[in-house]
């Protein structure tokens, strides 16, 4: 067959490969049409130093023209790993969590790892169905900050059974087999309380979450240390536990809150977005912040820089959170570190006092 016939043969080939739009193309359809082994084909593909330059062009070129994918899942498989991380987490439209998500990417992409996300809602049941799904897809190792509901950890059992690397963030739960990567919440509820006592409250209110979350538990145990230093009474009437992401329990407080028969003239509220609300809300009232109330919220939203006054807030480091969680988990998938000997890592958080809560300048 002369060259030109034998080019427009193979041309005359590529087209019905790609007019079958169904067909997979395979390193054996490469190998067969250049009458070379598939074991050349895949190490051309892999730019192979044993295979010639030219036959290399020729590989590459086929492959373009037919439109060939390399099945890396498949590939990765036989290596027994997907070189995938999954990521759990209550909602993604969250300034905190969004922040976790490109610290977790950063690093992630970096290392040659790709980024299975998925949002629980602040559900147990549809976290534990993207449990599930990450587990049947096979993921490396997972990273989860528990919903608000979740009351067990069960739907991860799967995971620690087959050694599946496994680190809570933000909302942890305390395992012997899992990484629990976390701020003192404990220290920066006790550093809120005691900063708006210096500022001359008396009589404070904290808002805050489900209790049987670490972060809330624990900056509530900060907030009852300062009081008892400072020697003001606890009352359970001054902890509003609600749903702090539901604006009508946040409502509901805010009205609690403004029929109290002496009302608080400091309150630490569990977020920033909720401590924005509730500000809004005293104002309309006719209630001057902080001349009449101080409010302090957490996470350092950039909303607590647009409400007038700005707000007092705890910074909360979401972005190197999840460079951290990342960069532990994949150093122990790489055989860097064990994770497991290593149960809680602790990062620092900042008390940022704005105008919200001074009253001493």
């Amino acid at each position: 067959m002369q060259p030109i016939t034998k080019l427009v043969a193979v041309q005359a080939r590529i087209m019905d490969f790609i007019s079958d739009n169904k067909k997979e193309i395979t390193i054996y359809d490469i190998a067969r049409e250049l009458n070379i082994s598939p074991a050349t084909v895949s190490r051309g593909l892999n730019d192979h130093p044993a295979v010639k330059s030219n036959t290399k062009k020729k590989i590459v070129q086929l492959a373009k023209d037919l439109g060939y994918q390399s099945n890396t899942f498949a590939s990765n498989l036989r290596k027994k790993r997907t070189n995938t991380i999954g990521l759990i987490l209550p909602t993604i439209n969250s300034n905190f969590h969004s922040s976790v998500i490109a610290g977790v990417e950063k690093v992630a992409n970096d290392a040659g790892y790709t980024l299975l996300i998925s949002q629980s809602l602040e559900a147990a049941g549809k976290e534990a169905a993207n449990a599930k799904t990450m587990f049947n897809s096979r993921v490396d190792g997972l990273l989860v900050s528990l919903a608000y509901e979740t009351n067990n950890i069960e739907h991860f059992q799967p995971f620690i059974n087959k050694g599946i690397p496994l680190i809570f963030y933000d909302r942890v739960f305390e395992h012997k087999n899992c990484t629990s990567i976390v701020i003192d919440n404990f220290k920066a509820g006790y550093e809120v309380t005691q900063h708006l006592i210096s500022q001359g409250a008396k009589k404070l209110v904290h808002i805050t979450g489900n209790l049987n979350r670490n972060v809330y538990a624990d900056r509530l145990k900060g907030f009852k240390l300062a009081l008892m230093e400072n020697e003001i009474p606890f009352s359970k009437d001054n902890v509003l536990a609600i749903n702090i992401n539901k604006e009508e329990d946040l409502q509901e407080a805010i009205t609690t809150i403004l029929g109290m028969p002496e009302r608080p003239d400091g309150i630490f509220v569990a977020n920033d977005t909720s401590a924005v609300i509730l500000i809004k809300a005293l104002k309309k009232e006719k209630i001057k912040v902080p001349g009449d109330i101080m409010v302090v919220g957490f996470n350092n939203d950039p909303i607590s820089k647009v409400i007038e006054p700005n707000l007092t807030t705890v910074n909360y480091p979401g972005y190197e959170m999840g460079e951290v969680a990342a960069r532990n988990l994949i150093n122990h998938l790489n055989g860097v570190m064990d994770i497991i000997s290593t149960n809680t890592i602790i990062l620092r958080s900042d008390l940022i006092i704005r105008e919200s809560s001074l009253r001493n300048l």
